[in-house]
């Protein structure tokens, strides 16, 4: 699905850049200084609980809400309404005209928003087939189920072919097959050259097709970078070990942080990273290690430690 070839943001430059916004309500602060970039072909997660500042956020780079301080520029300059048919938007508070018929809809969507007629029809016609959805392009958006209306909502934002793209909280209420349709559909629009920016409360969403993220709470930034730079500052080392014999003593060693216990298995976080070999070394004649793996620290993982147990709630 070709892009019309209006993405104009320099080589290596941003698509979004949102400086230093603040967004205060009577007395609450409910975004504090935000600042990130994304850049065309990028997939950028903006991720944290709920009430953290997330859906805010989207709406100041909408421009639904001015911002009481700091900027937000489209392709290095400030947001005009004209700006605003080249991005696709798809709030969490969602809506349809049940009434209309589902091909309809969306081709007035298109149209609103500037796209090509014939260019949209071809378009839309395309994604209600990657959905398995073009059986109903015909029957009233009142007769959809709620995850066949999610996906034609979906269809709605991109069917202009928009240069960015704003997604707050798309997951929410799809089943898991329909999610991953979805992660398939963004990585898809990434290779169009699409700057993607989405909200997730729901961390292995990011974790899957995210470049770079921003983690927020409480309406201020925890952490922010590309996945790999995360978990390199942030995450714990951690082992799982396989193994037959009592390894109950491996919780007691010096450098052993936490330690999880499995049938026959341990995943062991340490202090530091060099301390694997000295796990590895206290096992060695006390049981019969089977398997012994490093494993890479989630973000899940790494908000919990950062921000506290408190926000447990964070995926579920």
């Amino acid at each position: 699905m070709a892009s019309r070839g209006a993405v104009s943001a320099t080589q290596g430059g941003s698509m979004i850049e949102v400086r230093n916004v603040v967004k205060t309500y009577d007395s609450v602060r409910a975004v504090d200084k935000l600042s990130f970039a994304a850049k065309p072909g990028e997939i950028f997660g903006l991720i944290g609980p709920n009430g953290a500042g997330k859906s805010t956020t989207i709406r100041m780079i909408m421009n639904i809400i001015a911002p009481d301080s700091g900027q937000v520029l489209l392709d290095g300059r400030p947001l005009c309404e004209a700006d605003k048919n080249r991005i696709g938007y798809l709030p969490e508070e969602r809506g349809l005209y049940k009434k209309m018929k589902v091909g309809d809809l969306l081709t007035f969507l298109a149209e609103v928003k500037g796209g090509d007629r014939q260019a949209s029809a071809q378009r839309i016609d395309r994604w209600l087939e990657r959905f398995d959805i073009a059986d109903w392009k015909e029957r009233k958006v009142d007769e959809l189920s709620k995850g066949m209306a999610q996906k034609v909502q979906f269809i709605g934002t991109v069917a202009h072919d928009p240069d960015v793209l704003l997604f707050d909280e798309p997951f929410s209420g799809l089943d898991p097959m329909s999610q991953d349709m979805l992660l398939e559909a963004f990585l898809e629009l990434k290779r169009a050259g699409k700057t993607i920016l989405f909200s997730t409360h729901i961390m292995d969403h990011a974790e899957k097709i995210c470049e770079r993220i921003l983690i927020i709470n409480k309406s201020r930034e925890v952490l922010s970078g590309s996945l790999a730079e995360v978990k390199q500052r942030y995450g714990s080392p951690t082992v799982r070990i396989e193994f037959d014999g009592d390894a109950a003593f491996v919780s007691g060693l010096p450098f052993v942080k936490a330690c999880r216990q499995f049938p026959r298995a341990l995943e062991v976080e340490l202090a530091d990273y060099e301390d694997t070999d000295k796990l590895y070394c206290a096992l060695a004649g006390r049981v019969k290690v089977r398997r012994f793996e490093q494993l890479e620290p989630s973000l899940h993982s790494i908000f919990i430690r950062l921000v506290g147990a408190a926000q447990e709630d964070l995926n579920a």
